[in-house]
């Protein structure tokens, strides 16, 4: 079993960077493939990137390919998602998640979640 812990979320304004952490804790993070996805007010959640276990293999929302950047770190077992030139629609609640399928878009794919952590981009 794996526990899922999101930080580095704020405020910052449009064209600002932020670069948030999901670190496992348990397992080891490269046991898992792991992903991020985002809930903005009144939408879905959705997919933005994931990450194979190892890390050879990224994959990011074809929207946000050239502004997002997925890496993951497993001797600390933490993923990074690199965030720049914030847009207000980047809005949202950032969740990390862990499971046995690379790729995979929709949230039933993934075993576990963290808590989330709010990005807010002001105009």
């Amino acid at each position: 079993q794996v526990q899922l812990v999101e930080s580095g979320g704020g405020l910052v304004q449009a064209g600002g960077s932020l670069r948030l952490s999901c670190a496992a804790f348990g397992r080891a993070g490269s046991d898992y493939e792991m992903a991020w996805f985002r809930q903005g007010p009144g939408k879905e959640r959705e997919f933005v990137g994931g990450i194979s276990r190892l890390g050879g293999s990224t994959g990011v929302a074809d929207a946000l390919k050239g502004r997002f950047t997925i890496s993951r770190d497993n001797g600390k077992n933490t993923m990074y998602l690199q965030m720049n030139m914030l847009k207000p629609e980047d809005t949202a609640v950032y969740y990390c998640a862990a499971g046995s399928r690379f790729g995979a878009t929709q949230k039933k794919h993934y075993d576990y979640w963290g808590q989330g952590t709010q990005v807010t981009v002001s105009s």
